[in-house]
């Protein structure tokens, strides 16, 4: 059952809350519910990029509890960012940026996980979108050990725009792929950098193979499908941070 200190529940308070600067993780709205509401929740949460879930009556029930009117609000324990103005932000520092893209990552454990072995070894942001991505909520805080109360996390409504926008501002975009040719030890990774991660069971979407620069492997004693996400993302970390101390030094923090 959730907590109540993690939700807003009833018309009123959720309106409020999405006309506020409060950040919201998720809305739930009781299936066939029609009418002003609906209509103000779908277009609200499409302006703030916030995902909206039509659930049936016994779902919402089981989410929370008390007088909540069809209508719940999931407040996020962090404050997310915007891509555009963290990436200008990183090159007007003078840092040669590294940013994470986790595609379809569902699992809280395994995003909170990826979180914290990203901030260790040097990510400048995370990108997650507002499809297909677990939640993060405290579960996924406490599994990231606290890197999410200090990686800025941008959250996108679009996954391909966001590689587009990306590569267009001077990153070169690397997708890890089962199918990929290099190596990721080969990868040039000194130069601005954004590396897709997708989950273990589908890999990183088609969409987004296709555009990125290049895509890359781990490479594996044994065949088998592949390694869990948060073990895979730790090695691609790890091999980045090698690659970016040869270039910039242990204490560049680009």
């Amino acid at each position: 059952m959730a907590q109540s200190s993690q939700w807003i529940i009833g018309r009123n308070p959720v309106e409020e809350a999405l006309r506020s600067a409060i950040e919201i993780e998720k809305v739930f709205l009781q299936q066939g519910i029609t009418g002003d509401l609906e209509k103000f929740l779908r277009h609200t949460c499409k302006d703030r990029g916030i995902p909206l879930s039509i659930v049936p009556k016994d779902k919402m029930q089981k989410l929370v509890n008390g007088a909540h009117q069809g209508v719940a609000a999931m407040i996020a324990p962090i404050r997310y960012h915007v891509l555009e103005d963290v990436l200008p932000h990183l090159f007007n520092q003078g840092k040669t940026p590294f940013l994470v893209m986790l595609d379809g990552i569902q699992d809280a454990r395994n995003l909170g996980a990826l979180a914290r072995s990203a901030w260790v070894f040097g990510a400048d942001a995370l990108i997650v979108g507002t499809k297909n991505s677990a939640p993060i909520n405290e579960l996924a805080v406490k599994a990231s050990a606290g890197a999410l109360l200090q990686l800025p996390v941008c959250r996108v409504t679009s996954m391909v725009n966001a590689l587009l926008y990306v590569r267009a501002s001077g990153c070169v975009t690397m997708a890890s792929d089962l199918q990929g040719t290099d190596t990721v030890e080969e990868m040039e990774w000194s130069e601005p950098a954004m590396v897709v991660i997708g989950s273990e069971g589908e890999g990183v979407q088609p969409a987004l193979l296709k555009r990125a620069d290049r895509r890359f492997i781990i490479p594996q004693q044994r065949t088998f499908d592949s390694l869990n996400a948060s073990v895979a993302g730790g090695i691609i970390f790890y091999e980045i941070f090698k690659h970016r101390i040869k270039s910039f030094g242990p204490e560049s923090g680009s």
